[in-house]
């Protein structure tokens, strides 16, 4: 990302940017909610992705993902299901103010709707972090295919051991447009996916 992305004029540019669809979107039903949480590691842009636990049931365990779950009934809307997981996953307080606002919602394979809410969290040392045990532990573009033929393309970011693909790789890559516009550029576009 770019070291001015981060800026205040970076997020009234990107609240502004998202302010209708935030205020439209924020009392949607949805299945899920994500918190992409923006912050700065020694200096440097960064967004703060987990690990999911290996011992989670589900097809996604062990994958690399946002902060977020399902949403609880208690949760006043998508927000506050984000920024509870959130807490829940690795001990990150993060207020309710520094909401930048929502992304476009995504649906996951069984077409539950999955809304990225997206933060500005500050400066972070990863190491203050505190994972629960019990959930979470370059790029590139990869072809999928059902029954031989073709079917979509999405985007797989690839750094060190670990992969982020799927619904995280798309709405990292909905975030990097948003955050470094004529910087970062996706050369696909997505089936069913609109842009903004």
């Amino acid at each position: 990302m770019l070291p001015d992305c981060l800026s205040a004029e970076g997020e009234q540019r990107c609240r502004r940017l998202l302010g209708k669809a935030t205020a439209r979107l924020r009392a949607r039903p949805a299945a899920a909610a994500v918190l992409v949480p923006l912050c700065s590691v020694r200096g440097v842009p960064a967004l703060l992705y987990t690990l999911r636990s290996s011992l989670l049931a589900g097809r996604h365990k062990g994958d690399v993902s946002f902060p977020g779950g399902k949403c609880d009934p208690a949760d006043r809307d998508v927000v506050h299901t984000a920024l509870r997981e959130t807490q829940e996953e690795v001990g990150l307080a993060v207020p309710e103010d520094h909401v930048w606002g929502i992304l476009q919602p995504v649906f996951d394979q069984e077409k539950n709707t999955v809304v990225p809410v997206l933060a500005g969290v500050g400066p972070l040392d990863p190491q203050s972090l505190k994972a629960n045990p019990k959930e979470v532990q370059n790029q590139g573009y990869t072809n999928f295919r059902q029954r031989g033929n073709f079917c979509y393309t999405m985007p797989v970011f690839l750094h060190g051991p670990h992969r982020v693909w799927g619904l995280t790789a798309v709405i990292t890559e909905f975030t990097l447009q948003l955050l470094a516009p004529g910087a970062y550029k996706p050369s696909l576009e997505y089936p069913g996916l609109s842009r903004r």
